[in-house]
């Protein structure tokens, strides 16, 4: 069970300087140690979030999106920068209407309609301004550099995995250096449910402090190994609300993404105690394999 912290004295004055005295605070961090979230009530109802970042990379991640690329969302779309702190690696953040669609009760085609409204909040973030020139050579360096990545989550994986999952891997890894051009953007980093909120006002998004100059089609890994393997009907949904279907470079560098994302989860999982996580990638790294035999 998740130990509950209090919001250190030194932010919460911080915090008060924006809005006023706080009357209430709930710690609000997910289920994992380096999260550190708290909501904060104020004088008539008035609802805040003061988060402190796991390091300072995704400290400066996050206010940049926040400041440049999440006003693009649209009004209500997701929270507002209110105030930095970085000695603290603090970010205060206005409150958007909703609850994580993750574990949400939803119909079939209530369902669709929201992965077709993350579509469309997905385009619009890609689509968020044009690179500049460190900006474009880290988007299109990303494939190569997360084929780069594969060795350090084998290596940490370890006998986790077999003799053909690590051929598999490296397989996967070279296929991805040879993939060619794809679009490139600004991605949300972690796209998936639990970061879309659902409200009768519509979705929103939270949680960018992974957000990056990337290949596109990197913010789709999560969501085409969990939400969209067991309902294409989502997956379809998604892509009208994104407007274009992927390229074919693309389709082929999600499948070796694919592939990535199971080695990366199957060295953090079990490290980390997480079973979902783990999971994700067992049931990936099964199913290539399944797939890749003669």
């Amino acid at each position: 069970m998740r130990q509950i912290t209090p919001l250190p004295t030194d932010l919460r004055r911080w915090a008060e300087q924006h809005i006023g005295p706080v009357t209430a605070v709930r710690d609000a961090s997910h289920d994992w140690p380096r999260s550190r979230v708290w909501e904060l009530e104020g004088s008539g109802g008035t609802r805040r979030y003061v988060k402190v970042s796991p390091s300072a990379k995704f400290f400066t991640r996050e206010t940049r999106a926040y400041r440049h690329l999440v006003p693009a969302l649209g009004h209500s779309r997701a929270p507002n920068l209110v105030g930095s702190r970085a000695e603290a690696l603090a970010l205060l953040l206005t409150a958007v209407p909703g609850s994580p669609a993750a574990g949400a009760a939803l119909s079939t085609a209530a369902w669709r309609a929201v992965h077709r409204q993350a579509g469309a909040l997905c385009a619009r973030l890609h689509e968020a301004g044009a690179l500049g020139r460190a900006d474009r050579a880290e988007a299109e360096g990303a494939l190569e550099a997360a084929a780069d990545g594969a060795e350090k989550y084998l290596a940490r994986a370890g006998d986790r995995l077999t003799e053909e999952e690590r051929r598999l891997i490296r397989g996967y890894a070279a296929q991805l250096r040879r993939t060619g051009p794809v679009p490139v953007g600004y991605i949300h980093g972690d796209n998936q449910p639990r970061n879309w909120l659902v409200s009768p006002a519509g979705l929103a998004f939270i949680d960018f402090e992974r957000t990056r100059p990337a290949a596109r089609v990197q913010d789709l890994v999560i969501l085409s190994v969990t939400q969209w393997l067991d309902h294409p009907d989502r997956e379809s949904a998604f892509f009208q609300g994104y407007g274009r279907s992927l390229t074919g470079a693309e389709r082929h560098a999600l499948r070796c993404l694919a592939a990535l994302d199971a080695v990366n989860c199957l060295a953090w999982g079990p490290d980390n105690d997480d079973a979902e996580v783990t999971t994700r990638g067992r049931r990936t790294l099964d199913r290539l394999v399944r797939q890749d035999r003669p």
